[in-house]
């Protein structure tokens, strides 16, 4: 394994230090960036780095890959881990992810590609995200939590960060169901900032970066949640008028619905854990052991 700081790192001159996303040496794929166990190591060791420079000013997250920003989790060496492992595992991914909220300062990913799954979940430990349109002309790259689409649900908080960020009856519907959006397509409010081109979505970051420095230190310590005060209540409203027999009566939609309830009873790492344990549980369920065998002989 290689050190445990080899993803890029740069820093400018305001002191805002971009963090660059890379694909395993080792399982290349092509070039896409997938959240296996290599990256996710790489990422808590490298955000320890940044966190120590007493110049940070602001943080931006990129990917390496001109493919995606983030194709998700590896399911197929997620699938090979015992019950524990797995929950270790998700663990591990979650005390990465979570230095970025940490950081002492404001937080922007940008996002040039397809953010998906665990990918839209590290996106939004960022403050906010600046997203690169396809080409008009071109096909329009995917951004959701489909992870309900193959019997299982996000297990690094898509289920507390998502409807905190659009309108929560669209994001728990989607997140049970496994839907996923085009870029142009995406609902209000998840872009902080909507350009075309990569020059354009770093002017865009440092403008962010900037106005929210001006505003005063960042306090958070969490990424944005259901359980902020402000936002419990539209995400319980959303939650007690979803129909029964939609998507809260499936196997997906009630994992996530329970979810939901106990990140907004119990807070944002209690949502997380109920997360985990349903992921655990779920992917030995018949139709999740379906769906799965069927995606990773795909691949």
């Amino acid at each position: 394994m290689m050190s445990p700081q080899s993803l890029k790192i740069e820093s400018d001159s305001n002191g805002f230090t971009t963090l660059w996303l890379s694909p395993n040496p080792e399982k290349p794929r092509g070039g896409v960036v997938v959240l296996d166990d290599w990256l996710i190591s790489e990422i808590d060791a490298s955000l320890q780095i940044i966190a120590e420079d007493r110049n940070l000013n602001g943080f931006i997250l990129r990917s390496a890959s001109e493919r995606v920003f983030v194709a998700g989790a590896d399911l197929a060496e997620i699938d090979a881990l015992d019950d524990p492992s797995l929950n270790a595992y998700l663990v591990r991914g979650a005390t990465a992810f979570g230095r970025i909220a940490k950081l002492p300062c404001p937080t922007v990913a940008i996002l040039n590609s397809s953010a998906l799954g665990g990918g839209l979940e590290i996106a939004m430990h960022c403050d906010d995200i600046v997203a690169i349109m396809s080409p008009s002309d071109a096909k329009q790259w995917r951004i959701g939590l489909p992870e309900c689409g193959l019997g299982i649900c996000p297990g690094w908080g898509g289920s507390q960060c998502l409807p905190a960020r659009i309108d929560p009856a669209i994001a728990l519907e989607a997140t049970a169901t496994g839907t996923t959006w085009g870029c142009r397509d995406a609902p209000s409010g998840l872009f902080a900032a909507v350009v075309e081109d990569v020059s354009s979505a770093v002017d865009a970051a440092r403008v962010l970066l900037q106005r929210a420095g001006a505003r005063g230190m960042t306090t958070r310590t969490i990424p944005k949640s259901i359980s902020e005060s402000g936002l419990k209540s539209s995400t319980r409203a959303a939650l007690d008028a979803a129909s029964p027999v939609g998507w809260p009566s499936t196997e997906t939609g009630h994992a996530i619905a329970d979810a939901v309830r106990r990140g907004l009873e119990g807070g944002y790492s209690i949502g997380c854990e109920a997360e985990r344990e349903h992921l655990v549980r779920l992917r030995h369920s018949p139709g999740a052991r379906a769906k799965l065998d069927a995606f990773l002989k795909r691949g």
